[in-house]
Parts: C-alpha cells; sequence; structure tokens
C-alpha cells in the first residue's frame, strides 16, 4: 500500500518561500513520476510540477517556471517542493502524487496519478 505524508505548507507574504515535503512509503520496486498538484476554491485540480524518479527529470507549468523547484532525497523516499518568489495567486491546497511509471506526456493530469496525500494548505498574502 503506497502511501504518501506532505508537511511543509503554511502563511506567508507575497515574495516569500516555502518548501513542501511529501514522504512516501509502502513502495520500494523502483522509479516512479511524483507529482505535485494544487486546487484553489471553486478551481479544478492543476498540475503544478512533476519528477521521475529515475533519471531526475522535471516538469513544471508555466506559471512556476524558475519560482519553483522539485528535488528528492531517495534515502529518504522523499521529495521536496522549493516555493519562492510566491504570489497571491499561488494560494491552494497542495498534494503530492504518486504515477507508478515514468513521467509522459500527461505529467500535468492528475487523472494519472493513482496515489495522493492528504494535501497541505499554502496562503499568500500580498
Amino acid at each position: 500500500q503506497v502511501q504518501l505524508v506532505e508537511s511543509g505548507g503554511g502563511s506567508v507574504q507575497a515574495g516569500g518561500s516555502l518548501r513542501l515535503s511529501c514522504t512516501v512509503s509502502g513502495y520500494t520496486y523502483g522509479s516512479y513520476c511524483m507529482g505535485w498538484f494544487r486546487q484553489a476554491p471553486g478551481k479544478e485540480r492543476e498540475g503544478v510540477a512533476s519528477r521521475y524518479t529515475g533519471t531526475g527529470m522535471a516538469y513544471y507549468v508555466d506559471s512556476v517556471k524558475g519560482r519553483f523547484t522539485f528535488s528528492q532525497d531517495s534515502a529518504k523516499n522523499t521529495v521536496y517542493l522549493q516555493m519562492n518568489s510566491l504570489k497571491p495567486e499561488d494560494t491552494a491546497m497542495y498534494y503530492c502524487a504518486v504515477h507508478l511509471f515514468s513521467c509522459g506526456r500527461s505529467w500535468y493530469e492528475p487523472s494519472d496519478f493513482g496515489y495522493w496525500g492528504q494535501g497541505t494548505q499554502v496562503t499568500v498574502s500580498s
């Protein structure tokens, strides 16, 4: 049973930084695609970034490129989303998710990911 536990959300002012963490347990069979998604009230869940744990290849939605960085600590089975220069429009519930294959062209599609964390709230005030 794959389980994901997120942490690191909080409230910051615009221009601030947060680092989200997601620890994966219950899967030790190889590489997989990790994704970070977010959902603001009244909006659909959107893909923010994904990373294939095997090669480290990462993908970002245009709105966060240059501000967010997806990294991993394989020894800890933990991935991180470093979020800098935060904007009020980044406010959302953030989720990490696992797709038990490589990240493909649909790395941003929530429907491709079968395992999800509980979410952590990020609030950015202006």
